[in-house]
Order: structure tokens, then sequence, then C-alpha cells
């Protein structure tokens, strides 16, 4: 079976803003999200090192200015400064030859927070969506990397919505198309904080041969070869797996009847457990 050469790395939001002083104004003080640096260093720590090209993509936030130089700051305290803000916030930038080909030398690409439906609405179908698959798959040392909507917009599938005011009754999730660079996988974040338990439970039965991952706030996963998923910061990581279902009621209800689910499997993984996707097992 072949597997992408490169990695992934998603994380959950909210991640420690390290020592990097915050704006001023309040609004801003609640867009502005970078890396801690024990998972910023992790992403550094898998490329190249010293010399290390990364370009952080802005689509998904309001803020792309701010946000862009709050991720600038937060590498340079790790001693990199070969970092780049692309700002891709239309379709015609996602073909722009000048960003496709920074993208084609970047050895790390990092998706902001923000609103993940911006991210696919302007990447699907493009050139530079086109380029991060092809690095992602055929370039070793390669690394693409999101927080919060960015970590959400990495798979598939990926929740565009929700209301949360009837859970588990269906209909109360939206789900849409995201990137597509993981397959298989649908993405939350904010979980644990935000108690998004019920919408990943109605996903998976949507989608139950899917894996769900629900990323805790500063906290982040390592996927390797497409198939190997390591907690890292200082969360948790919660793992739903539907693929031995007995009961799932999802495709005979109407929307707002209840959901019923028999032998759905959740995992509570810690920083440095392992889940492999294809087993199904811990390590």
């Amino acid at each position: 079976m072949e597997t992408p050469k490169g990695k992934i790395v998603a994380i959950g939001g909210k991640e420690d803003k390290g020592s990097i002083p915050q704006p001023t104004d309040p609004e801003l003080r609640n867009q502005v999200r970078f890396f801690e640096n024990g998972i910023l260093k992790r992403i550094h720590d898998e490329l190249y090192g010293l010399g290390t090209r990364i370009e952080v993509v802005t689509t998904a936030t309001q803020f792309p200015a701010e946000v862009g130089q709050a991720y600038l700051d937060a590498f340079l305290l790790l001693g990199c400064d070969n970092v780049g803000q692309l700002p891709i916030h239309s379709r015609e930038d996602a073909d722009e030859p000048e960003y496709l080909e920074r993208l084609r030398k970047a050895d790390g690409v990092m998706f902001t927070g923000g609103d993940q439906t911006r991210i696919a609405e302007i990447f699907p179908g493009s050139k530079a969506l086109q380029i991060l698959k092809q690095q992602y798959w055929q370039k070793e040392k390669f690394l693409i990397s999101g927080t919060s909507a960015g970590a959400m917009a990495l798979a598939g599938i990926m929740i565009t919505a929700s209301d949360e005011r009837d859970p588990l009754v269906k209909g109360t999730v939206q789900l849409g198309e995201g990137l597509g660079l993981l397959q298989q996988v649908i993405i939350d974040t904010h979980f644990i904080n935000r108690r998004r338990m019920p919408r990943m439970i109605e996903s998976i039965a949507a989608y139950p041969d899917h894996i769900g991952i629900g990323l805790g706030e500063d906290t982040g996963i390592l996927i390797t070869r497409g198939t190997n998923i390591e907690t890292i910061g200082s969360g948790l990581v919660m793992i739903m797996d539907g693929r031995k279902l007995k009961d799932n009621n999802y495709q005979q209800v109407e929307p707002g009847e209840q959901l019923c689910l028999e032998n759905i499997l959740l995992h509570v993984l810690p920083r440095g457990k392992s889940f492999q996707i294809p087993s199904g097992n811990l390590v």
C-alpha cells in the first residue's frame, strides 16, 4: 500500500502564546493564536532545522496581517527566520504563479485558524492544493500543519457548522468537503473545552467508515505515513472509531429524530501515545 512521504500536524487551537506580547485590541487578542513552543519545536524538528522554509497561509482568518506576524514571531523564537506569509484570500490567489512557486519551494506549510469554510471555498480544485498534495505524497521532510479551523480543513470530510442546542439528533451537524489531504478521517478542535463529543458522534454516524479525531486545546497530533497518529502538546486527543458499529440508525431516521449507535469505540490519548488507523490499536 502506497503511503505519503510527508507528515501532517493538526492542532486543537488556543495554543500557549509563549513570550510574544498580546495585541492591545481585545478582538485581535482573541483571534491571534500560535503554537506553544513544544508543538512548534516538534514541527521544526520534523523538518530540516536551520534553513527550513515555512509558509503561513492566512486564508481562514479575518486578521491575516496580525495572525501571520504572530506566527512569524513565534517561529523566530526557535531561530527559524525563513518564514513567509501567503495571503491566499481568493480563488485567483490560489492559482497565482508567485504563490505557487513559493509552495513548491516550501518545506512546511501552516494553515492558521479562523473559519474553515473559507479554506474549503478557495482551495479545492486549485493549483495550490494540487501542489500541496504532490509535495505531501512525494517529498520527504515536507510537513503540512493547521490549527483550529486550519486543522479541521485538512481532512476530506469537514465539519462546517453545528447546532448544539439539541445534540444527538440527526441534522444538528453540517458536513462538507475539506482539502482531502487526509482520507477516512474527520477532525474537530477545541474538543474537550467546548464539549464537542456529540457533534463528532453524529459525524461518525454519517460516515461510519471514518475515524473521528477530537483535539484538545494546546494539543495536536503528528500523522506519519498517513496512518500513525501521535499525540503532541499538553492535553488530550480523543479518537472515535465507528468501524465496528453493530447498529447505526442514521440512514433510517429523519432530521430531528434521535440517533442510535451501538459499539462505537472511544480512545483517549495523552502526549506520546499513538493510534494506528488501519488496525485501530494504540501503541
